[in-house]
């Protein structure tokens, strides 16, 4: 397209974006699922934009776009709330992660020309959900704060399961010989200290947030400075993405933290976001996601028939296992309704998608496999969460779900309030 077309293109895609945030509020049509669909449609449908026609420049924007998804989803998080979330959270993530990866695994070596180890590659990639589908996914969905954390925190611990366990089986294979005992304790190290250095650095810029506030247009400052946070702890070897969900938590929870944690440093005058910053983020993450789904839109690649329909299979009984999962995981204090939000929300995302190109890169057998069958299960695995989500609240669907709930979850349909 010519520049002219693309710039007018780019005005369009945002009021579009608006539309579609309407109509989800009249239809219940998920308006990232529309923007997925018209990126589909421009991509790989109609074939007038590729992913190509970005370069560098759209992986730095994916990146960016997750980073401020995940900042601004921990400003919204409160301390007690979090508490209450742990619950279930973690027996909840291993679970589902362990299932989708074995379930795909054996589909892909049954099924395909995969041997063992290539197979749990493909498994391990799409093994978790994708914080950057599920936090905008959760917006607009009447689901309670506790569930909404639930699905937060687990999509965004499955995003580092999946990157630290892909390039450790593909090491694996490289090398011959499974290191399982350094991958748990990669695992752990990622977790526990990009979660402290986000710790540390949201205490540093609460201390100096209020200075920084004299300066003109300062709002950018914080946003200048989450990508910092980002940069300096996945240059260390953790997760930038676990940083800046715990940066975020934490600077809007200050004070809650002075009084509970950090009584020593109660003279150092810490500052919580203000208002009028949380709502200028809120409006940087709504305009970055119109484009962020548009952009996994023309990055999905559609394949052979075959491998399209091993696809939808393998998503439609990783849809049947989560209500297992979610069975033996939660709590029985979980309400009901919640569960049923809990089991259809499991996207796949872009950062499956990247990741599926690395086997093929480092030569692994049948690599072209594992990216075509990964393409799949992305789309499709976001057409059934944003179709079940919008229906979920209905009858038949939701009806079907309460049937498994019988016997072990609390009756109450009233959200959560903090």
């Amino acid at each position: 397209m010519s520049i002219t077309l693309t710039v007018m293109f780019i005005g369009v895609l945002i009021f579009l974006a608006h539309l579609f945030s309407i109509m989800y509020a009249r239809t219940q049509i998920p308006d990232v699922l529309l923007l997925f669909l018209v990126g589909f449609l421009f991509g790989p449908v109609l074939q007038i934009i590729k992913p190509a026609h970005f370069g560098a420049i759209g992986q730095v924007f994916t990146t960016i776009t997750l980073i401020l998804i995940l900042f601004d989803s921990g400003v919204g998080m409160s301390l007690k709330g979090l508490r209450r979330s742990a619950r279930g959270l973690f027996s909840l993530t291993i679970l589902a992660f362990i299932t989708s990866m074995f379930f795909t695994a054996g589909a892909a070596y049954l099924f395909t020309k995969l041997d063992f180890l290539p197979a749990l590659m493909l498994g391990a990639i799409v093994g978790g959900t994708s914080s950057a589908v599920v936090i905008p996914i959760l917006d607009k969905l009447r689901i309670s704060n506790n569930a909404s954390r639930i699905l937060v925190f687990e999509s965004v611990i499955n995003d580092v399961l999946c990157i630290v366990m892909t390039f450790s089986l593909i090491a694996t294979f490289q090398q011959g010989e499974m290191r399982l005992g350094y991958m748990v304790l990669r695992i752990v190290a990622t977790f526990t200290l990009a979660g402290i250095l986000g710790v540390m650095f949201a205490i540093f810029w609460s201390t100096v947030l209020d200075k920084v506030r004299v300066l003109q247009f300062s709002t950018f400052t914080t946003l200048a400075f989450v990508f910092i946070v980002y940069g300096i702890i996945e240059l260390l070897g953790f997760s930038g993405a676990i940083g800046a969900l715990v940066f975020g938590y934490v600077l809007n929870n200050m004070s809650k933290f002075k009084l509970q944690m950090f009584r020593f440093s109660l003279e150092l005058q810490q500052t919580e976001l203000n208002e009028k910053e949380r709502n200028f983020f809120g409006e940087v993450v709504f305009l970055l996601k119109t484009f962020f789904f548009f952009y996994i839109g023309i990055s999905i690649r559609v394949v052979n028939i075959g491998m399209m329909l091993l696809g939808m299979v393998i998503v439609m009984v990783l849809f049947l296992l989560r209500i297992v999962v979610v069975r033996i995981a939660l709590p029985a204090s979980t309400l009901r309704t919640d569960a049923n939000y809990i089991a259809v929300v499991i996207p796949k995302g872009l950062a499956a998608a990247v990741l599926a190109t690395i086997p093929l890169q480092q030569g692994i057998p049948n690599g072209e496999i594992i990216q075509n069958l990964t393409y799949t299960i992305v789309l499709f695995s976001i057409v059934l969460s944003s179709i079940l989500t919008a229906l979920v609240d209905q009858p038949i669907v939701g009806n079907f779900y309460q049937k498994f709930w019988r016997g072990k979850f609390s009756l109450n349909s009233h959200l959560e309030a903090e």
